[in-house]
């Protein structure tokens, strides 16, 4: 008998809403391919966002290296690590050879009779990133039907009929169960890379459940019957294995195994963000996550998931007492749900005073007084809908690929991508998309990592919005800032004077030719002030005939210092800035997000270990290495250098975080171990600070320090000072007996030459006196 394979992509891999989940890089499409006006035409065209119509940026490509660091930036309304309400933000992507942003802002027919060839999989019209058999095979497969759907009619049995989607509705080929509740039981074309969770606790079991590391299960029913069913809603596809084998379906249970060489997802707690509000988060930064893009994936169609899940705290969603037991009362459209005896009420008392989890209740806050039912006169309305208690929201970019990193880049050396985000207009005409910025606004990097500078754009945005140049264009480019005007501060005091370029307060570029940026040469700083390599002539004092799309490639960065520049057309004083920073360390430097599940970052044989508890919240863990002879003294360490036996110097930058549990342990390799038994780790709160001895521990070639604080650490001995006391005269008195050796050796060599003359000359005597006589 033959079946269907129906789930393909992981064969090969191995309403109006006002919602809001926006990623604004990679550039985020909430269903919008090329509109030139402000609402998108389709919110159906590829997925089911959830989101304003007025989202999203029109289509544009970029590709990464394999390896390279992308950051990715979002906003999302509802707030998050806040006691508002429970958040998870999760990161996804996929990669097909089908998956196309398409030309078309229709929805993908579900009908192949409706595609071109009878093939929607490969009808490049349609945008797609789920194929059609995976769509199918949820239309026909029967839902959960253990969940809590609340008050919520489904109209069906099968998985497109969910809490939040219960008419079935579809959009583009995703399906919505697995939309709406993660980790899915089910399997599916997305990989993960993060979880960020407002309740930590939660982290193993995310990681451990996650499609990367854990099989997942599918009913596979014989071909003849899938497609008899094609055109139907009604349940054909058993979602448990017992049924599935049984002679009503006749199928296979089929497992799913991971793809080879998949890690759990990161998962750490998420970033804060406050309600009603797409902006920025703490600090005044945008909320981002910087992913590394596996090192072995390559692939030219990939699109990446941002999903966005909020559940209130009305009632215990995650204790496993709210299931299906706790849907619609038949007697009425209320859900059998516990949300009032916090108030001392009963069951009966909750009806009565309509403290019951249905649509808009009206509840009655006030008790009887003077035997007057109060409540009956003054009730209060609620504005409550049970298919968004919780909810999940999402965005997805457009088509990017991944390719090989050039051969000439080594395997270990760091990429950073360096891209643009937003969209033309001014803050009310993008909204809730974002103007003009560079991603990352700030980058720090070492000497001899590699920067790849990429930005894309559109041709049609609405044409009335705010901008310079061309109407309807977006366009960008990078030029050096001018240095400053005036003295601020102590000069030198934050940044070396000489390793200072431009003035982030100025809005003047600096001559081309009078100071370096990155180390680049001089054709790519052309490039990117110009845009020179991709377009050959027309109109370009505001770049209007220059393409979207800019690409300088990926180039070393070869001279610190920290650099500030910006974009010449959309930095426009007092209505728009687009500016960013670019530090260049000479140190090397390597970092990690580390948050109430521990972790740990290493550089260079030394490491920090985080251990679970000891951090409240996420924290950005800087670490950066300065050898010996590697600008030790730019720290101004008051320390007796001849006692260090450290392999140098290690900073450690923990943004000040709250430590709570166990301390942190700074790991710092020894250059040798001679003096371990008498070697103590010495911290200082920063430059020209007094350093403290913390407790520390020898352990396999490492002295490690437990240290509530960020600062400076370095190891020193009093042996080493002694055997130095020890070693300079011992090496003093070998050089003067050197000395003495080679004079002595000098002398014997002129007088055994003197002698060998003299016996030289008398045998020449002896000749010439010879041939006189014959």
């Amino acid at each position: 008998m033959e079946y269907i394979y129906a789930l393909l992509y992981v064969i090969a891999f191995g309403s109006q809403a006002f919602g809001d989940m926006y990623l604004h890089n990679p550039r985020g499409s909430n269903n919008r391919l090329d509109e030139d006006s402000r609402n998108r035409n389709n919110a159906n065209r590829m997925f089911d966002s959830q989101n304003n119509d007025r989202g999203g940026y029109n289509v544009g490509s970029l590709y990464y290296y394999s390896g390279s660091i992308l950051s990715i930036e979002w906003t999302n309304q509802h707030s998050c690590g806040d006691p508002n309400n429970h958040c998870e933000v999760i990161f996804q992507y996929m990669c097909d050879d089908q998956l196309r942003d398409g030309a078309s802002r229709g929805t993908i027919p579900d009908n192949f009779a409706n595609c071109e060839n009878y093939d929607c999989n490969n009808d490049i019209e349609h945008g797609m990133n789920e194929n059609y058999e995976y769509y199918i095979t949820c239309r026909l497969r029967e839902r959960n039907k253990g969940l809590f759907t609340a008050s919520q009619n489904l109209r069906g049995e099968t998985s497109i009929y969910t809490r939040q989607n219960p008419n079935g509705n579809r959009r583009g080929y995703e399906c919505p169960e697995e939309r709406d509740y993660y980790p899915y039981w089910h399997p599916t074309p997305w990989i993960d890379i993060a979880v960020l969770t407002s309740d930590a606790s939660r982290c193993d079991y995310y990681r451990s459940e996650s499609q990367n590391v854990k099989s997942r299960y599918q009913c596979l029913i014989p071909n003849e019957d899938f497609r008899k069913n094609l055109n139907t809603r009604r349940k054909a596809i058993p979602n448990n294995q017992e049924e599935c084998e049984s002679e009503e379906f006749n199928g296979k249970w089929l497992e799913f195994s991971p793809p080879e060489g998949l890690a759990p997802p990161e998962c750490v707690e998420t970033l804060w963000s406050r309600d009603n509000h797409l902006g920025n988060g703490m600090g005044g930064f945008p909320n981002t996550y910087n992913w590394t893009i596996p090192a072995d994936l390559e692939h030219e169609h990939c699109v990446l998931r941002a999903r966005y899940n909020i559940s209130t705290a009305d009632y215990q969603a995650w204790d496993g007492a709210v299931s299906s037991d706790n849907n619609t009362r038949p007697s009425r459209n209320v859900a059998n749900l516990d949300v009032y005896s916090q108030f001392d009420l009963t069951a009966e008392e909750a009806i009565e005073r309509d403290y019951v989890f249905e649509n808009n209740p009206q509840v009655d806050i006030f008790d009887t007084i003077d035997d007057v039912d109060v409540g009956e006169k003054l009730s209060l309305q609620l504005a409550i809908n049970t298919a968004q208690f919780g909810r999940t929201f999402q965005d997805r970019s457009h088509s990017f690929a991944v390719r090989k990193r050039p051969s000439d880049i080594p395997e270990e050396a760091t990429i950073y991508n360096l891209n643009v985000r937003g969209k033309r207009g001014n803050i009310v005409q993008v909204y809730p998309g974002v103007e003009y910025d560079f991603v990352p606004n700030r980058l720090i990097a070492s000497r001899d990592a590699y920067v790849h500078i990429q930005w894309t754009g559109s041709n049609t945005n609405p044409r009335n919005n705010d901008g310079q140049g061309l109407a309807g264009t977006d366009r960008s480019n990078v030029v050096l800032l001018r240095d400053s005007n005036y003295a601020e501060g102590t000069a030198g005091s934050a940044v070396p004077v000489d390793e200072k370029f431009g003035q982030w307060g100025n809005s003047y570029p600096a001559l081309l030719t009078g100071k370096p940026f990155l180390g680049l040469n001089r054709v790519d700083r052309q490039a990117l002030a110009t845009l020179d390599n991709m377009q050959l002539g027309g109109e370009m004092s505001e770049l209007d005939d220059a393409g979207t799309y800019f690409d300088l490639g990926a180039r070393k960065v070869t001279q610190p210092g920290t650099y500030y520049y910006m974009s010449t057309r959309n930095n426009n004083f007092s209505n728009r800035s687009q500016k960013g920073k670019i530090v260049v360390l000479s140190q090397a430097i390597a970092q990690a997000r580390i948050g109430a599940t521990g972790g740990s970052v290493s550089l260079n044989g030394h490491y920090v270990e985080v251990p679970q508890g000891t951090l409240t919240s996420a924290t950005q863990i800087t670490l950066v290495h300065y050898g010996t002879d590697e600008g030790v003294s730019d720290l101004n360490l008051n320390v007796d250098m001849t006692q260090v036996i450290s392999d140098g110097v290690v900073v450690v930058d923990n943004q000040n975080a709250d430590i709570e549990g166990q301390p942190m342990r700074v790991a710092i390799k020894l250059s040798s171990s001679a003096f371990a038994s008498t070697a103590s780790a010495l911290h200082a709160t920063g430059p020209g600070e007094e350093f403290q001895t913390v407790p520390s521990t020898y352990s396999n070639g490492f002295i490690i320090a437990e240290t509530t604080e960020g600062g400076i650490f370095v190891v020193t001995s009093p042996g080493a000072t002694i055997l130095i006391g020890v070693l300079v005269p011992l090496f003093l008195i070998l050089i003067i007996l050197l000395v003495v050796v080679i004079a002595y050796c000098i002398y014997r060599r002129k007088t055994v030459e003197k002698k060998y003359s003299i016996c030289v000359q008398c045998t020449n005597r002896f000749k010439r006196s010879f041939q006189k006589e014959i």
